[in-house]
């Protein structure tokens, strides 16, 4: 799967997403030290080993790299930076009872800020699927010759 890359500086403004949102009880944040066992846990559940640690060392930055969307006292879905590298996006996963709410744009949205806030200029969001949808979102574009870039064969058993 291709990288993409995103301009950090040229980031649209997540405040009427959130807003949005908030009317439906749907708040985009950061993660807390004291939600990460259910954070990780919920991501293993739905999206397997190898984004659960992902998650799990995302808990270890300082501020915490990883953004929440809770639906109320629930779970809604994720976004990490800075895991599997410095400067990479993602992993990005939403219940899929919410997708196509507007959930994972404001997830992204409040995720690559977050970059930027910390000083990034650019994100590498790393094997990006789909594509369209970072496109679409942040203007995302596809970096030549990075397939398969970091993800080259990884430890199976």
């Amino acid at each position: 799967m291709t990288d993409l890359l995103v301009k950090l500086y040229d980031l649209p403004d997540p405040g009427a997403q959130l807003a949005a949102l908030a009317e439906k009880d749907i708040v985009v944040r950061r993660a807390m030290a004291s939600e990460k066992n259910r954070v990780v846990g919920w991501t293993q559940h739905r999206f397997g080993d190898g984004w659960a640690a992902e998650c799990d060392l995302a808990f270890a930055r300082q501020p915490i790299a990883c953004m929440v969307a809770l639906s109320g006292d629930r779970l809604a879905g994720f976004a990490c930076h800075d895991s599997t590298c410095r400067n990479f996006f993602g992993p990005i996963g939403i219940d899929p009872d919410l997708r196509a709410k507007g959930v994972g744009r404001a997830v992204l949205l409040a995720t690559l800020h977050a970059m930027a806030d910390v000083g990034y200029a650019y994100a590498i969001i790393g094997g990006a699927g789909p594509i369209a949808f970072f496109e679409k979102c942040v203007g995302a574009a596809p970096i030549p010759g990075s397939t398969p870039g970091i993800y080259r064969p990884t430890l199976k058993k």
